[in-house]
């Protein structure tokens, strides 16, 4: 089984982060296959670097971090610019998301497939466009 993984998930699992959901989701990893829109590398890397800055990570527990996350084998899927500016930003506009969120609504909605997603305005988005929501 496959299904899209919001940074919002991945980043509570990753950093120990007391969540039921991102936990479980977590241990789905092993056996299903996650896939993140090609935002996704961008926007780990960013809550690594802020939470080195924040003094919540030194950069080696950040790479640390980096490294067991790239290990689980989450499938980046890329995108056309054109795509991301037409119609991933009326998504955005159309449910009050970031563009970045919206990306991963736009890639479930594009390949059939639920969502992960610990972001309440994501998790509502995703239930109004019927797109299923990963169940812990």
């Amino acid at each position: 089984m496959r299904f899209v993984l919001d940074n919002s998930v991945l980043v509570a699992w990753a950093f120990d982060e007391k969540s039921n959901y991102a936990d479980a989701v977590g241990g789905d990893l092993a056996e299903k296959q996650a896939i993140v829109p090609a935002v996704w590398p961008l926007e780990f890397g960013n809550t690594l670097l802020v939470a080195e800055r924040r003094r919540r990570l030194t950069e080696a527990e950040a790479a640390r971090i980096r490294d067991n996350v790239l290990c689980l084998g989450i499938q980046v899927v890329p995108d056309h610019p054109p795509h991301v500016l037409t119609e991933v930003l009326a998504l955005a506009r159309q449910h009050g998301l970031t563009v970045y969120d919206a990306s991963y609504l736009d890639l479930a909605m594009r390949e059939g497939l639920p969502l992960a997603t610990l972001d309440e305005r994501l998790a509502e988005a995703a239930r109004r466009c019927g797109v299923p929501l990963v169940e812990a």
